[in-house]
């Protein structure tokens, strides 16, 4: 079972590209995750290969945020947002439930230039941890996209100058581990490559950061403990193009 997760960062210009459709088809996943939609419901017209059922989340503010899953396998249920955290409406979650797992894809709010937003962030972090722990109770979650941190110093080119930076505070780092401890998560990629150095998932589109890879990895796939003998792969297709993320993916058994 493959699943691939993408931060598009506006998905009518990663079509109009044209790096969309052929990476959606050539990654040919079971679900097809992306974040940063920036879109509204109507403003596209997406021509997908058929068997696929789309969801999306799109936020009140017209060009900004927002999250689609598109799934060959029928879901149990599907939600948006959570509930209990006031930036539901910036179009962030977006939840299917099956048999055997939630699939929950995520775009995780930036905390901005100068940290304006880093306890709003603080906020979020909080609240997300005691919903994917309540669904827990459940079943095991799979939880995928920009969680716009880069968790530790192998993370990201340059950890020393980049420190105090949205993306790689104390705070966020910190809260990052306490997601993955109490939550009770792996960080699939890390899991299978704790030592891997080099391999990111964004690059600022300042300063040929792609070309140099002066990245961060910022996009995740994370999951419950209890799946980890089910991990068969993990991987980050640093050669497709069409926004300042690439795609990451997971492979289970």
């Amino acid at each position: 079972m493959k699943f691939i997760s993408w931060n598009v960062n506006g998905l009518r210009a990663c079509v109009s590209k044209g790096g969309f459709l052929d990476a959606f088809t050539k990654l040919d996943a079971d679900i097809f995750a992306v974040q940063e939609t920036k879109l509204q419901e109507g403003q596209i017209d997406l021509k997908l290969p058929e068997g696929y059922a789309d969801y999306w989340n799109y936020a009140e503010k017209k060009g900004y945020s927002g999250v689609a899953v598109f799934a060959r396998m029928e879901p149990l249920s599907v939600e948006l947002g959570m509930e209990e955290f006031k930036a539901d409406n910036e179009g962030r979650i977006i939840r299917l439930e099956y048999q055997d797992f939630y699939f929950i894809t995520v775009y995780t709010p930036n905390s901005k230039d100068g940290l304006l937003r880093l306890d709003d962030r603080m906020d979020w972090e909080d609240a997300f941890l005691k919903y994917v722990n309540a669904l827990q109770e459940k079943k095991p979650v799979i939880i995928c996209g920009d969680l716009n941190v880069a968790h530790e110093e192998i993370d990201l080119k340059n950890p020393k100058t980049n420190h105090r930076n949205a993306g790689f505070t104390d705070e966020e780092r910190g809260k990052m581990t306490v997601l993955l401890r109490e939550g009770h998560l792996l960080d699939s990629f890390r899991y299978l490559y704790p030592d891997r150095e080099g391999i990111y998932s964004w690059w600022s589109y300042r300063g040929r950061a792609r070309e140099n890879n002066a990245g961060w990895r910022i996009d995740y796939f994370l999951l419950s403990e209890s799946l980890k003998d089910r991990i068969e792969g993990a991987g980050i297709h640093t050669e497709i193009y069409g926004s300042d993320h690439c795609p990451v993916e997971l492979v289970l058994k």
